[in-house]
């Protein structure tokens, strides 16, 4: 009998691993800041991301306060404690901002932080997450700093242009038609440069103004037609029809869809200006080769041109997408429907008053 428990014994199959024997896999991760806090807010430990990231060895930071990390300007209006309070109330805190290396320089951080709870509820600590973005926020700054360099550069020459188109309106007045058409283009691009530096640096877009539709079509339709392409303009409906809306932004929607129209079609392109239940309506319609069915759903993705495209057409497949974000941003939407041969209609539908 003894021989048989002994025997039983050797077959034994031996006990699962534990996470002892597993090993700590934080260790194991160096790319992001894995740092276990109390519920005082202290470091209890440091895993080898958070020694590159932040600079401090284990034996230098546990012990140390999680406000550490920060600027003195986020200690001083208490930053590091509502995260941590905000986390204990809700599950997790997310911040992204300067944060503090044990030499004194700053990174760019994304900080996740989640609270840890015993199984009667009881805060434990925390776990925080925090990734180096400072090469990322570095380009992003230089972009930044290039848009808005380029957009002050290019109102010079804009300005200066303006000033000749004056001097031509003098000196030859017969030309007047053509050099009004010069002047508006001039002034779009001013709108535009003065809307990218807005964009950039964060103010306000211009105020909104009550706009004619169909003056505002003719305008945009300037934009991008010839002399030779202006005749396929046809404006039908109420071209007297008026929204308050951000009017260089929709002038610039309106060309996208014009220019086109005019690219995939060689006939008439019709703008039919109209009002239903509170709203504007601007449809744009060609007679081109319409768009292939299975590509409708995807065309006013980013430089999504469909199947039927052809490299002769030109552009990039970006017009779709920056209307359909124009029109968006001005509170309304933009609708689509095309037939193979036959051509495409683009709606644009708005507000009558932002």
């Amino acid at each position: 009998m003894r021989r048989a428990v002994t025997e039983r014994a050797r077959c034994r199959h031996p006990a699962p691993p534990t996470p002892a024997h597993i090993g700590d896999w934080a260790s194991q991760v160096t790319s992001i800041a894995i740092v276990r806090l109390d519920a005082a807010g202290r470091v209890r430990s440091w895993n080898p991301g958070a020694e590159r990231i932040k600079g401090y060895t284990a034996r230098e930071i546990i012990g140390s306060a999680f406000a550490r990390f920060y600027r003195p300007q986020e200690r001083e209006r208490h930053l590091p404690a509502q995260l941590l309070e905000r986390a204990a109330r809700v599950g997790s805190a997310e911040d992204t901002g300067w944060r503090v290396r044990a030499d004194g320089s700053l990174f760019w951080a994304r900080e996740v932080i989640t609270a840890l709870r015993a199984e009667d509820s009881t805060l434990t600590g925390y776990v925080t997450l925090t990734r180096d973005l400072t090469a990322e926020k570095r380009a992003e700054d230089e972009r930044e700093a290039f848009l808005r360099a380029f957009a002050h550069d290019h109102l010079s020459p804009v300005t200066a242009l303006r000033g000749y188109i004056d001097l031509l309106e003098e000196a030859a007045p017969e030309h007047h038609a053509l050099i009004e058409r010069i002047s508006t283009v001039s002034d779009h691009l001013v709108s535009m440069m003065s809307e990218l530096t807005g964009h950039v640096s964060g103010t306000p877009a211009a105020e909104c103004e009550s706009v004619a539709l169909g003056t505002l079509v003719r305008e945009a339709s300037a934009l991008v037609l010839s002399d030779g392409e202006f005749h396929r303009l046809r404006i039908a409906g109420d071209r007297r029809l008026r929204v308050m809306t951000h009017a260089a932004m929709l002038r610039r929607a309106v060309a996208n869809v014009i220019d086109n129209a005019a690219k995939y079609s060689s006939d008439d392109i019709g703008v039919t200006i109209s009002e239903h239940d509170g709203e504007a309506e601007i449809a744009v319609t060609d007679t081109g080769r319409g768009i292939a069915p299975e590509d409708v759903a995807s065309i006013f993705s980013p430089f999504q041109r469909g199947r039927l495209a052809d490299a002769d057409d030109g552009g990039s497949g970006l017009g779709l997408a920056s209307v359909r974000e124009i029109v968006e941003r001005l509170g309304g939407r933009v609708d689509l429907t095309s037939a193979l041969d036959a051509g495409t209609t683009v709606t644009l539908t708005l507000p009558l008053s932002l």
